[in-house]
C-alpha cells in the first residue's frame, strides 16, 4: 500500500487545525461534532476526542478540522492526531457507525420554520449561501448552515472551525450579513445561532 500523506493548514481559528486526507472524506454535507457524546456516532470523530485534547471534530468534503482545547499546543497534539487520520483512512474504516450518519443529519433538522411567503426570498438566501458563503468557509476549515429566516433576520450556525474562532463575527456582520444584504433586500441583519 502507497504511503499516505494528510496535509495541514492552519485556519483563522487558532484553536483548529485542518487535515487533508488527499481523499473525499464525506461525499456529501458536513457533520459537526462538539462533544464526545455526539461523537460516538463516528468511530473516527470518537477516537480523535478520546485524546482527551480534543472539543470539536468536524468532517467536510475532503477535510477534518479538529479543535483542540484550551491551552493545549498543536505541536504535542498534532502527532496524535494525525497517527488517528492515518490508521482511520489507510484501513478505510467506515466514517459512520451503521445507521448513525441518517440519524445524525436528521437530529441537525431542527431550525426556525420559515413562512411560505418568504419561499422565494429564502431560495435567494439559500443559494448565495451554498454558492459564495459555503466554499470560502470550507478553504477555512468549517461550514456555515441556514438555519431560519423570519422578519429580516437570516439564522446561521457557524461549524468547524469557524465556531468560536475570535474572526467569525467579523466574518458574520462584515462579509455574510453585508452580501446577503446585497443580493437580498429583504434581508436586514443576521445572526449565528
Amino acid at each position: 500500500m502507497p504511503a499516505m500523506l494528510i496535509e495541514t493548514e492552519p485556519t483563522p481559528n487558532p484553536a483548529t487545525l485542518k487535515f487533508l486526507p488527499g481523499q473525499t472524506v464525506m461525499a456529501a454535507g458536513t457533520r459537526d461534532f462538539a462533544d464526545p457524546e455526539e461523537a460516538e456516532a463516528s468511530p473516527l470523530a470518537n477516537a480523535l476526542f478520546g485524546l482527551g485534547d480534543v472539543t470539536g471534530v468536524f468532517f467536510g468534503y475532503d477535510f477534518v478540522s479538529v479543535t483542540a482545547a484550551p491551552g493545549v499546543e498543536w505541536r504535542d497534539l498534532k502527532p496524535d492526531v494525525l497517527a488517528i487520520l492515518m490508521d482511520h483512512f489507510t484501513a478505510q474504516m467506515p466514517l459512520f457507525m451503521p445507521g448513525a450518519a441518517d440519524f445524525a443529519v436528521a437530529a441537525d433538522e431542527a431550525a426556525i420554520a420559515d413562512d411560505p411567503a418568504d419561499a422565494d426570498i429564502v431560495a435567494q438566501i439559500r443559494e448565495l449561501i451554498d454558492t459564495r458563503v459555503r466554499p470560502a468557509v470550507a478553504n477555512d476549515g468549517g461550514d456555515i448552515v441556514y438555519r431560519g429566516f423570519d422578519k429580516g433576520k437570516v439564522y446561521l450556525r457557524m461549524q468547524g472551525a469557524c465556531s468560536g474562532c475570535p474572526s467569525s463575527t467579523a466574518t458574520l456582520k462584515n462579509g455574510i450579513e453585508q452580501l446577503l444584504k446585497y443580493y437580498v433586500p429583504e434581508v436586514t441583519e443576521v445572526r449565528a445561532v
